[in-house]
């Protein structure tokens, strides 16, 4: 019988989920999963049931939480042979939507028992890690005007949860009007490039900005790269453009946006660097260094996900436009 660890998070997302916990364990149980259920505390205390979860040889470990609490449990897993399972409870869930789970919303109460569900007999996939300053991250690392968004809105209150999208859109127009972006120097394995960027994204998926827009179309978890993606401009307006181009999925075309992939990069600036991982706000001082760890986590990985996240899935969909 597999064993799990089940972690919720009472201070994530929209609604408590401590009962909506309870049910999804049940669900794991039912299914023929020996399963402990824990509260956590806050993000350390994640990262501590992670890692006490792999001591303990455990077969996964289930996080009902958000992005963020997420990046708490990679640190704990990194290296072990315990797979990360996500029951989305946070706000956006963008690691949920990449794989295709539902999140819970207030028409979808069943979300994390029906992730469960799927979970329960998913396979075990091995995927890269990204390393920002010496911490992980599973979605991306940013630099620029969504570090600075990030540094100034989190963490939030519940209540200003339920208004997640209006609240980040209000933000990013108050602080585009005066962000100018930053000067950045760039190193991506030996390549050098340097210019004026609203924003530097380094990306580990396909999606972005809470799930609302395909930044990677071509990323992929298991081939040891990721890609940086520069957005240059100083303006309100040239932020606006930016914003509407990679909704519109037209940034890939865009002169004003440039994409790098790599195994190693370093980005200097004279300006204060704001970053953020994973949508957590991250303070690092001097250089940003960023690396790759090839399939350095092991994640359930539902059947059927809406995207092409790895190598030989890739391959059959450039087959099939052939």
């Amino acid at each position: 019988m597999p064993r799990g660890l089940l972690a919720y998070n009472p201070a994530a997302g929209r609604f408590p989920s401590r009962l909506l916990s309870e049910r999804a364990a049940n669900v794991l149980r039912r299914l023929g999963w020996e399963i402990d259920l824990e509260q956590t505390m806050n993000g350390a205390h994640v990262t501590e049931l992670a890692h006490m979860a792999a001591q303990e040889g455990m077969d996964a470990f289930f996080m009902a939480g958000g992005d963020g609490s997420l990046n708490y449990a990679v640190l704990g897993l990194l290296g072990s042979d315990t797979a990360l399972g996500v029951l989305p409870a946070g706000t956006a869930n963008v690691w949920a939507q990449e794989l295709g789970l539902p999140g819970l919303t207030w028409t979808r109460w069943m979300a994390l028992e029906e992730s469960a569900r799927r979970l329960a007999t998913a396979p075990v996939r091995a995927i890269d890690i990204g390393f920002c300053n010496n911490r992980p991250f599973l979605l991306w690392a940013g630099v620029g005007l969504d570090a600075f968004i990030v540094h100034r809105i989190e963490p939030r209150r519940r209540l200003e949860k339920h208004f997640a999208v209006v609240q980040y859109a209000a933000s990013m127009a108050w602080h585009a009007s005066f962000w100018h972006g930053l000067n950045l120097r760039v190193e991506a394995d030996g390549r050098q490039l340097s210019g004026h960027f609203l924003l530097a994204v380094v990306s580990n998926v396909h999606l972005y900005a809470g799930g609302f827009a395909e930044l990677s179309p071509n990323a992929v978890l298991d081939d040891g790269l990721m890609d940086l993606w520069l957005f240059e401009g100083d303006t309100l307006g040239d932020t606006m453009q930016l914003a509407w181009e990679l909704l519109a999925g037209n940034h890939v075309l865009s002169p004003q946006v440039r994409m790098i992939t790599f195994h190693q990069l370093n980005l200097k600036s004279d300006a204060t660097m704001y970053v953020q991982v994973d949508g957590e706000p991250l303070s690092i001082e001097g250089d940003v260094n960023v690396c790759v760890r090839p399939q350095a986590l092991r994640v359930l990985i539902p059947t059927g996900t809406p995207l092409p996240l790895f190598r030989e899935q890739q391959g059959s969909s450039l087959e099939g436009l052939t």
